[in-house]
């Protein structure tokens, strides 16, 4: 016998049908934007890894173009708004390029903050999220992250106390280190990471802050002699806020299907993992730093709660500033700090 099927069926078989077709048909290529070298830990280990996981839980409905070292053009800085604007569809950046614009955010680029990037990326997820969504609104965010501790890189003498800052014009790269050199005692130049290598060659700077993870990028081991990193045991003078952020246009457009592949590789525990990969990049930099012969110095925990008192004005002012927008600026402070000792 042969099985007859109603009209409606048929109607609904088709749909079906032309839904599957459609699903199976939709591609969508991420452009991704970032302002480091191809080589850079951030695409190596980070970005690349994602990429090919997104594209095999999409079943090679998602792909990904990473464009390293600016190559779509503008400057770092730019970045954030380059996402927002549908210019490129993803980008991975550092929000202190553009200073005071993610205020809320500068409370964990704070001196003495981070304990172990990965334990803070996983704080600083869950305090952009629940408490600082406001800043990223214009953006869909997929994660955000700490770098490795920073170190001081110096190119004539080396910073082992309070007093072998005077003189020294030193690079930091957002509002918080530059305002941390200046309470140190150096004179504070503010840069972005591409920069630098130029300026300490022709010596415009004396030295630069940058973690492990970025020595080989930026040739610090070759342009600079001496290198001064801080004791583990005590939380890092200083780390960055990083972003990795979606073109929200390009995210609304996505089948449901693809939007869950993006939302799987979102969050916390990418923040955590990010924050940790960068973290392990930096044993093959300090490596870099031994092989050239460049003196290291390690900071004790007696220095550098030196450091801390002289650095501590910092946490009040930005409070204040924060206050200055209708927020609570102490609370979110409080609240920063009880989440990243939570995170441990």
């Amino acid at each position: 016998m042969t099985p007859r099927f109603s009209l409606r069926t048929l109607a609904a078989l088709a749909a079906g049908l032309a839904f599957a077709t459609a699903s199976q048909a939709e591609e969508v290529t991420l452009r991704i934007h970032h302002f480091l070298p191809a080589g850079a830990p951030i695409q190596a280990k980070v970005l690349e890894p994602w990429c090919q996981k997104v594209t095999k839980e999409s079943a090679n409905q998602i792909k990904c173009k990473i464009f390293p070292s600016m190559q779509l053009g503008g400057s770092a800085p730019q970045l954030y708004d380059q996402a927002k604007d549908g210019v490129v569809d993803m980008i991975w950046t550092i929000p202190g390029y553009t200073p005071g614009r993610f205020l809320v955010t500068e409370l964990f680029e704070l001196p003495f903050m981070m304990n172990t990037p990965e334990a803070t990326s996983r704080a600083l997820w869950e305090f952009q999220t629940k408490h600082n969504a406001a800043e990223y609104k214009e953006v869909k965010p997929l994660a955000f992250h700490m770098n490795g501790p920073g170190n001081f890189y110096t190119r004539s003498k080396p910073i082992q106390s309070l007093a072998d800052f005077k003189g020294l014009k030193m690079r930091g790269a957002t509002r918080q280190t530059t305002r941390m050199l200046s309470a140190l005692g150096a004179t504070p130049v503010g840069m972005a990471l591409p920069a630098v290598p130029e300026a300490l060659s022709k010596g415009v700077i004396d030295g630069a802050l940058t973690p492990y993870e970025v020595v080989q990028s930026t040739r610090m081991h070759e342009l600079t002699k001496f290198t001064t990193e801080s004791d583990p045991k005590f939380n890092a003078v200083y780390a960055q806020v990083f972003v990795l952020a979606m073109n929200k246009a390009k995210y609304d457009a996505m089948s449901p299907e693809l939007k869950k592949v993006i939302d799987v590789n979102s969050g916390a525990d990418l923040s955590a993992w990010i924050g940790k990969m960068i973290h392990e990049a930096d044993a093959p930099g300090r490596k870099l730093v031994q092989q050239a012969n460049n003196t290291i110095h390690t900071l004790p925990v007696s220095e550098l709660q030196n450091w801390k008192k002289a650095t501590d004005q910092l946490d009040e002012e930005l409070v204040a500033e924060i206050n200055k927008r209708g927020l609570n600026g102490a609370a979110l402070l409080k609240t920063a700090k009880e989440l990243i000792e939570k995170s441990k």
